[in-house]
């Protein structure tokens, strides 16, 4: 594999991300995105643009035999083992209300903002199908074990019961836009010459207004995190950081690369280039915005779990790029 191609394939993949995010933050600096604005921006992008784009891309799949189940269980398994590291990466943090914030940084990647648009910058069309593909079945589990996760640590209960936290992750949009597009994936195999889903299929300016929104959600995502970013003092988080970033900007893609990697030389399995393109989105990616905000509610430190979107968005442009690179090197993407 010729190197220079190489690097200009890698900067290709990871500039735009990255020229996005800072001209939001520097568009928030400037006084052009206001708090306000970044608020309703980020809401609109959560709960419209990124369903709909996880909508379109399940729902345009061929069948349910264009789903790769080797590809599922072996993203489920690496979950598994980057919880179980994170919950060892948790001595290092006598405060409990830390512990938590720390093992969900390590196993809970930014999937939706930032690993889709990324695989479909590395990956193309198919690259972000198999993305979608898998965040039918990571988002709920990212959402239902960082509830679990936040609440085992802390002695004081939120003012949420477990209960209503999990009817509130059943309302989460981006789980529901999964959900829409496997419901809409099964009526196309299934219900295919039904006169109502002929009839339906036939109006385009539906397919074209859906397609116009979901186009919308990468952008604007990446203006809006960019916006959002803000550098706090670090003291007395140093270790906490140290660990939880090096967690998930290094070993969480490192496990689920390399593994998929060692998988393919040992002929046990084979992943297509789109699919490594997705295992880089959902292991190399910095921890969810979003886990700062549950980390909060739930009564767990809502500073550190700040201060690590922060650090591990930093470290994973460097670290992306690394991965990315090697992978193309390795002939796998």
């Amino acid at each position: 594999m010729n190197i220079q191609e190489t690097l200009l394939f890698t900067i290709n993949a990871i500039m735009p991300l990255l020229l996005l995010i800072l001209l939001g933050y520097i568009l928030k600096r400037i006084g052009m995105l206001s708090k306000e604005f970044l608020k309703i921006g980020n809401k609109l992008v959560f709960r419209v643009c990124l369903p709909t784009l996880l909508f379109c891309n399940i729902s345009e799949l061929e069948d349910l035999r264009s789903i790769p189940v080797n590809a599922v269980f072996f993203v489920l398994a690496i979950i598994a083992v980057l919880v179980l590291l994170g919950y060892f990466s948790t001595f290092v943090a006598e405060d409990k209300t830390q512990k938590g914030v720390m093992m969900q940084c390590i196993f809970r990647s930014n999937f939706a903002l930032i690993g889709i648009p990324l695989a479909e910058m590395i990956g193309g069309s198919k690259g972000v199908t198999i993305a979608a593909i898998l965040s039918a079945f990571t988002i709920p589990l990212y959402n239902i074990l960082a509830v679990i996760v936040l609440s085992s640590f802390i002695q004081a209960k939120s003012d949420q019961s477990l209960s209503k936290q999990l009817k509130a992750i059943a309302k989460n949009p981006l789980i529901i836009g999964v959900m829409l597009g496997l419901a809409a994936l099964l009526c196309k195999q299934f219900f295919a010459a039904s006169p109502v889903l002929t009839a339906v299929s036939s109006l385009s300016f539906l397919r074209t207004t859906l397609s116009y929104l979901s186009r919308t959600a990468t952008p604007l995502a990446l203006l809006v995190l960019g916006g959002q970013f803000e550098f706090h003092s670090v003291k007395g988080y140093r270790r906490q950081i140290l660990v939880a970033t090096l967690g998930r900007t290094v070993i969480a893609p490192l496990l689920g690369i390399g593994g998929a990697y060692l998988l393919m030389q040992s002929n046990i399995t084979h992943f297509e280039p789109a699919a490594i393109a997705a295992f880089i989105a959902l292991f190399g990616t910095p921890v969810a915005v979003s886990s700062a905000i549950m980390a909060d509610e739930m009564k767990n430190d809502g500073q550190l779990a700040a201060q690590l979107v922060v650090w591990t968005s930093l470290l994973s442009i460097l670290t992306l790029f690394l991965f990315i690179f090697g992978s193309r090197m390795l002939g796998i993407l």
